[in-house]
């Protein structure tokens, strides 16, 4: 197993909690994510689903995380929080800017990328299969508390706090040397 692999994921810190399922038409668990999914490509937020989470969820918060980047702190590629409890699916693309296929009262934190949406996959030429780990959150409280300009940092503080369930599926990306 290579280096890059034994980097820990971000809840890898954050107390136990309950496990649930998010799946993904688009997202095979430890597949290559599609052109949809990278930068260069559709840059386009894929379809997720999830069910299971603990009773008393009372949102819910999706994340996109590339712990692999050779950044030294990963890379946020997807911050979204508020999602309401009644919502269990998110279309393709809802990660975009616009909000379109977002629930009302969902809230994008800016991305490593600097923008409030997702920012697909973009790992340096031959720097190896970065793992892109897709994170829903059962969340305790309808809103979490940050608003759109706190950091990926401040939604994960607050996720460590709040959260009583989480669910994963990662998807691995390369460029070739």
């Amino acid at each position: 197993m290579s280096e890059l692999k034994r980097r820990p994921l971000p809840h890898d810190f954050h107390p136990p909690v309950a496990e649930f399922t998010v799946v993904s038409e688009e997202v095979e668990p430890g597949g290559r994510l599609g052109s949809e999914q990278v930068y260069s490509g559709g840059n386009r937020s894929p379809q997720l689903r999830w069910e299971g989470a603990p009773a008393g969820t009372r949102s819910y918060a999706v994340t996109c995380y590339d712990p692999d980047a050779p950044t030294g702190s990963g890379f946020w590629h997807w911050v979204l929080f508020d999602i309401p409890a009644s919502v269990t699916e998110l279309p393709a693309g809802a990660g975009s800017g616009d909000m379109k296929g977002l629930p009302e009262g969902a809230v994008h934190v800016r991305n490593d990328y600097g923008t409030r949406d997702f920012g697909g996959a973009a790992p340096p030429p031959g720097d190896g299969s970065h793992r892109y780990v897709f994170t829903v959150y059962a969340v305790d409280q309808e809103k979490l508390g940050p608003d759109e300009d706190a950091s990926p940092a401040v939604v994960g503080f607050n996720l460590r706090f709040h959260a009583t369930g989480r669910a994963q599926l990662i998807g691995e990306y390369e460029v070739p040397a």
